[in-house]
């Protein structure tokens, strides 16, 4: 009983410890990874599903850069979006593979979220954002890509052809 009664007061002080340094003083930094000018081909749908309307990108290449990574974005991937039957909201998952300079492959999943609406004042409001995931060989430099969270979100440019996608590593 002393026991419980001793762990109850412990976990009270830390709970009160901790809701003192609210919000959090330790915040995630960003570190800029890469650039990613990806072309696109012909957009196409399978239709409305059960799930949503289905969309289908067609990724068919470009390049990318960063202070770490160079190399080209590989033909034979896509963006498969989801959209809501309002179109306000679109899920967007692209699979790709990309090739650096020095001839390594790595595969990138990129899950987000495209949202047009209003934000909480009712103001219009566009929000795109998405988490890439990347797969390189583990024996290789480019392994730190495997043990880290990034986030991206598009640049709009009127001289590229595409999308354009800034990648930052969570710190």
């Amino acid at each position: 009983m002393r026991r419980c009664l001793f762990l109850l007061a412990l976990t009270t002080a830390f709970v009160a410890a901790r809701a003192q340094t609210y919000p959090p003083k330790d915040q995630p930094e960003l570190e800029f990874a890469l650039q990613l000018k990806v072309t696109l081909g012909e957009t196409y749908t399978v239709g409305d599903t059960q799930h949503g309307r289905r969309i289908v990108i067609p990724i068919t290449g470009g390049t990318f850069e960063g202070p770490l990574l160079k190399g080209t974005i590989l033909n034979g991937g896509a963006d498969y979006q989801l959209a809501s039957a309002d179109g306000s909201r679109t899920e967007l998952e692209a699979i790709y593979s990309i090739r650096t300079d020095d001839g390594v492959y790595i595969h990138v999943r990129n899950r987000g979220i495209v949202y047009n609406g209003k934000d909480a004042q009712g103001n219009p409001s566009f929000y795109f954002k998405a988490a890439p995931q990347f797969e390189a060989p583990v024996n290789s430099r480019y392994a730190w890509l495997n043990n880290a969270l990034f986030v991206c979100q598009p640049e709009w440019t009127q001289s590229f052809k595409g999308i354009v996608l800034n990648v930052w590593k969570v710190k």
